[in-house]
């Protein structure tokens, strides 16, 4: 048994293998994590957290370099992002800025800005790392702070600019060089597109009256227009979702933005509930369940803010390596005979604590982002954490399990003396079949008994219709949270769980348990046929909304900025849930006494006092 490590139980281990180069030679830029020359990312260091039989705190994050196929985040210089991923041995495509070889980027860590050069260097490198110093002289050339051509801004006594550009006709006229010259430049001029910039700037003919302000918009547009350069940027949701919403259609993820998710995941108390496996008699923990219409986009959030999105190292553990015992075998066969490790392959949909359960109207849940972050659900990856984090269950399956096929036919049992006389092909199909009932019988069983703790609703549905079903099957004090760009529907849902829906409702409930007899069961069919949903077991009901709005600061120029998107402003509906009681509820403890107020002459009368000093 391996020793139990001191001081925070964690151990960092290097895989042992013999590093080999697969990028170009000449390369002196060192890992940051490894401190030597790129190598092979079998060979790169793992961080792995002590594992013992009753608890796991393995948690996966995101790395801090580029990995072989994983998709990173292009920021290109005009400002446009681009989602790729990194296959060895290819060639990215940025369009007019050029293409490069993906093995010149992978190991390299992330928010590094190349430059594509326009021939290979001496030692066969097509990408160039811009310095600091470059990228924070361009800063300050944004800022109006660096040296640039022109006449300085004019200000007045509080320090307003007093010139500006009116008298300036920016036509085309103004640049000497035509159309064909630009194009001629391209196919000739070297320097990643500086050459260009530099010809712009010489031949126009009104660089002169241009204030240092108008110089430097002037020279970032062409900058951003010529200059082959491009940032890397490790794919979180964040950036996902302002992907989604900037270069795609947004209604597909229902118009989600970066300030709805992180609300999403607060109100949800959305968290990491650690691995610890639950005993006999022990309740599971950080089970969520969730209604997502976007994708895949919120459970892509919650499953980051839990510690289950990105991959792990796809190399063996040996932590989680066992050797499997032979059947009806003696004991020196154990003994004696050559005994290799076995790795337990995790079960599909196999996790106790920290899961989520996606409630889906079809046979399967559309969960096609995913695929961004490595896990793709028609082809799951074992070594992925959602592979068994992730569960799935239909609307058919909660409410009548029986009509789905796969919960009801149960492959029947076929005896041990038969199953050994059948064919390797049929006894898997077998194993297969028995397998996958058992697997969606336990997934729905355990949605059906419901105790999540905490549900996230994202859907075009009618929100009262699924709250309705799903707010029952919470435990006490779970969150609820649902989101829907528009506000009318939340509107209606908060209406209905407000305080005068919940005293009509108590009140209502008590004029039909006092028409009945006692002994005789209550019909309560036409209080539920009056009320959609029971509002006593959900408060207070909350509406909320947040938008992040860049604004233009400048002196006497201060104003949001003119070129931002519009598109649905997006609310958010939360809720605690509750059990309500069913006996009196009286105070105790000692009573407060009343301070006594002594008794002050106040006009009893309604008119004007007039004060007197």
């Amino acid at each position: 048994m391996a020793k139990r490590p001191q001081a925070n139980n964690i151990r960092h281990k290097i895989q042992a293998s013999t590093p080999r180069t697969i990028y170009p030679p000449g390369c002196e830029y060192p890992h940051p994590l490894i401190g030597c020359n790129f190598i092979d990312h079998k060979s790169l260091p793992r961080i792995i957290l002590w594992k013992s039989s009753s608890f796991s705190c393995s948690i996966a994050i995101m790395h801090s370099y580029i990995r072989p196929g994983q998709f990173v985040g292009i920021r290109l210089q005009s400002d446009q992002l681009r989602l790729i991923q990194i296959i060895p041995d290819t060639i990215v495509n940025l369009g007019r800025f050029g293409n490069f070889a993906a093995n010149q980027i992978i190991g390299r860590p992330f928010y590094f800005t190349f430059e594509i050069l326009d021939a290979c260097d001496d030692a066969g490198h097509q990408l160039r790392v811009v310095s600091a110093t470059e990228l924070h002289a361009e800063t300050l050339l944004a800022d109006g702070e660096g040296d640039g051509e022109g006449d300085d801004v004019d200000t007045g006594e509080n320090g307003i600019p007093m010139r500006t550009n009116r008298q300036i006709n920016d036509e085309n006229s103004s640049q000497k060089l035509t159309l064909e010259e630009i194009e001629e430049l391209k196919r000739e001029a070297g320097g990643a597109g500086k050459d260009i910039v530099a010809k712009l700037l010489e031949s126009h003919s009104a660089i002169d009256q241009k204030t240092a302000f108008s110089l430097a918009k002037y020279t970032l547009r062409k900058r951003k227009k010529y200059l082959k350069r491009f940032t890397i940027l490790p794919l979180d949701v964040g950036l996902l979702a302002n992907y989604l919403i900037e270069e795609r259609d947004a209604q597909k993820s229902m118009e989600l933005r970066d300030e709805h998710i992180g609300l999403i995941g607060c109100w949800g108390n959305v968290h990491h509930s650690g691995n610890v496996e639950v005993g006999e008699g022990m309740k599971p923990h950080g089970r969520y369940a969730i209604v997502d219409e976007t994708g895949g986009l919120v459970v892509a959030a919650m499953a980051e803010r839990m510690g289950i999105l990105y991959p792990h190292d796809a190399d063996e553990d040996p932590t989680e390596e066992q050797d499997a015992p032979i059947p009806n075998a003696t004991e020196s066969e154990h003994t004696t005979g050559p005994s290799k490790p076995r790795r337990i392959r995790p079960q599909l949909m196999s996790a106790t604590t920290n899961t989520i359960t996606v409630f889906h109207p079809y046979s399967q849940p559309n969960l096609s982002l995913l695929k961004f972050f490595g896990y793709d659900t028609n082809n799951p990856d074992e070594s992925h954490p959602l592979h068994t984090h992730l569960k799935s269950i239909s609307w058919m399956q909660l409410a009548d399990p029986n009509s789905d096929p796969l919960y009801a036919n149960e492959p029947p049992i076929i005896p041990a003396e038969e199953l050994a006389e059948l064919k390797q092909s049929k006894r898997t199909a077998y194993y297969h079949k028995r397998n996958r009932w058992g697997r969606v019988k336990a997934v729905v069983d355990e949605g059906r008994a419901g105790n999540f703790d905490g549900l996230i609703v994202s859907t075009l549905l009618e929100p009262a219709s699924v709250l309705k079903t799903m707010v029952p099957l919470l435990a006490g004090s779970a969150p609820v949270v649902v989101y829907s760009p528009t506000v009318e529907s939340l509107v209606e849902l908060t209406d209905m769980y407000s305080t005068a829906r919940r005293t009509a409702f108590i009140n209502k409930k008590r004029e039909l348990e006092s028409q009945s007899s006692e002994g005789e069961a209550v019909d309560l069919s036409s209080l539920h046929e009056e009320f959609v949903v029971d509002p006593t077991i959900l408060l207070p009901p909350t509406l909320q909304t947040s938008r992040v709005r860049p604004w233009q600061v400048l002196p006497g120029r201060t104003h949001p900025l003119m070129t931002g998107r519009g598109g649905a402003e997006g609310y958010l509906f939360h809720g605690i849930r509750v059990f309500p009681t069913t006996q009196n509820i009286q105070a105790a403890g000692n009573v407060r006494k009343r301070r006594k107020v002594e008794a002050t002459s106040t006009p009893i009368s309604d008119r004007d006092v007039e004060m007197t000093s």
